[in-house]
């Protein structure tokens, strides 16, 4: 089964922030035998591969044994599929795809419900995007298995944060004001919920049985408004281009956290945290346009 994988996925995997680079070139060599003998152990049937794809997954749609379409989803060296298994397992399709089959002998393949990969909540207007984000996110904030130690907020954000560095002087006080939010944070976290992790309009997708189910999630055990944070810097191109941002800005925050019950102050906190971690993230991976985005926005907070 020969095939070129999809640039958007070679392209990350190729950038200076991914931890296993050696690893990933080597596995990017051997997809299609991958991908052949995933499908082969599953019984399926390739369809066709997903493009653009995901930045650390190879996505084909495919055929089960009973004609039954569904997707596969190759992860990436150092994805930990298995945590996504455990908590689409741990959903069973309430607010999110169903798990059909987990990695099978650390092949690192998940097979999935197939949805509507062409149509997220991102092809809605905004506000009501929102209310049908809020709505799916709300169905998978539940108790953890007992069975599964997933990674916590307070371990998360902790790797996140080793990795925070100012890169002028200039930049110094939105670097530190977000590092002592989190550290105040995890300081008085009281809720242990499992959450999605990597929640954002563009996760949540049409399906047959239900209008919207969220994907791809990167499993975390620890408050709401660590996800809420997510949701909120969505969509921020159009945000920052507005002549209005900021006061947008803090009006999203409220919005999402009073209509879900959550501290507003701890979704601005882990807003804050999140979007100066991913805004660093992108000047070391030399995305610079999407930093300056994510940094100016966390200004606004």
């Amino acid at each position: 089964m020969a095939f070129e994988p999809p640039q958007r996925l070679v392209k990350a995997l190729g950038e200076a922030t991914y931890e296993e680079p050696a690893a990933a070139r080597a596995w990017l060599a051997d997809l299609p035998e991958l991908l052949e003998q995933a499908v082969r152990r599953r019984e399926s049937t390739v369809e066709r591969l997903l493009v653009p794809g995901g930045r650390s997954s190879l996505v084909a749609l495919v055929r089960q044994a009973d004609g039954t379409p569904a997707l596969l989803k190759l992860a990436a060296p150092g994805t930990r599929p298995e945590a996504e298994a455990a908590a689409l397992a741990c959903w069973d399709g309430w607010g999110a795809c169903r798990l059909l089959d987990g990695p099978a002998e650390g092949d690192g393949a998940l097979l999935m419900e197939r949805l509507h990969s062409e149509v997220s909540l991102r092809s809605l207007p905004e506000a009501k995007a929102l209310l049908e984000a809020a709505g799916t996110v709300r169905r998978l904030w539940v108790e953890p298995p007992a069975e599964r130690s997933f990674e916590t907020v307070a371990e998360r954000s902790a790797r996140l944060a080793a990795a925070v560095r100012p890169v002028d002087d200039a930049m110094r006080p939105l670097v530190d004001a977000a590092l002592a939010a989190r550290e105040e944070l995890v300081a008085s976290e009281a809720e242990l919920l499992l959450l999605h992790g990597e929640f954002r309009q563009g996760k949540v997708l049409a399906g047959e049985r239900t209008p919207w189910l969220a994907v791809g999630p990167h499993p975390v055990v620890g408050e709401r408004a660590y996800d809420l944070a997510g949701l909120v810097l969505d969509r921020l191109d159009d945000l920052v281009a507005a002549s209005a941002g900021a006061s947008t800005a803090r009006r999203r925050v409220t919005k999402l956290a009073d209509s879900l019950e959550v501290d507003r102050e701890r979704v601005r906190g882990w807003t804050l945290f999140r979007a100066v971690a991913s805004g660093t993230e992108a000047l070391r991976a030399g995305r610079r346009s999407q930093a300056e985005v994510l940094l100016e926005f966390a200004s606004w907070l």
